[in-house]
């Protein structure tokens, strides 16, 4: 299997083992990106990526060896930990410029057998807001299969987990491996997923909107 492993920061924290831990879990190639270091730009809003062309995007080059990697991949894995109780503006900028691949707009068919996971970590809460960032750009994206997991690890770094809650981590990832390994190569939309495709085929074949 293919992993595309994209971190909200660049320091190796709490989000950065969990993440890590799930993806060498889930074993065969990983691919990893860290932000905002491999990918720092803001989207400028020209609209040139959905009216026209993504190649057209200012930042398309600097993009693509992340896009590359996403479309190679089986499974994707945003992690962030929680910034004021969202994910962080370099894991915002990054799927900002994804904005012409939602179903409503010129979606990758791949995205339909894949499998997501959004990690998020916080020393108290935020995890779920921040899930939820990663989740939306997953959902409208069209990924078949998305989970989402976030730990309170009341701790500033990794090292300051309590043990036991750690053991506790570290073996949710596990099975959470376990849970995609199991679904590899028969992965469908869920039914929120073939919804949004079936209402927004019928409304462009309605208003013939190409």
């Amino acid at each position: 299997m293919n992993t595309v492993l994209i971190h909200g920061q660049s320091h190796k924290g709490s989000t950065y083992n969990i993440s890590r831990k799930l993806a060498e879990s889930i074993g065969g190639n990983i691919t990893e990106f860290f932000l905002p270091r491999d990918f720092g730009c803001f989207c400028t809003g020209c609209f040139k990526c959905i009216n026209e062309s993504e190649k057209l995007c200012p930042h398309y080059e600097k993009l693509k060896p992340i896009t590359e990697a996403i479309d190679k991949a089986d499974v994707i894995i945003l992690a962030s930990p929680v910034y004021v109780f969202h994910a962080t503006g370099a894991m915002k900028a990054l799927l900002d410029h994804y904005a012409y691949r939602w179903l409503v707009h010129r979606p990758e068919k791949s995205m339909l057998k894949k499998q997501a996971v959004c990690i998020s970590t916080a020393a108290g809460a935020g995890m779920k807001s921040a899930n939820r960032d990663m989740y939306d750009s997953l959902l409208y994206w069209g990924v078949g299969r998305i989970y989402k997991y976030g730990a309170a690890v009341r701790a500033a770094g990794y090292d300051g987990v309590n043990p036991k809650q750690k053991i506790k981590i570290e073996n949710d990832m596990v099975k959470l491996a376990d849970r995609i390994k199991a679904n590899a190569g028969r992965v469908k939309p869920c039914l929120k997923t073939r919804l949004y495709v079936f209402a927004i085929g019928s409304a462009k074949r309605l208003f013939g909107i190409k």
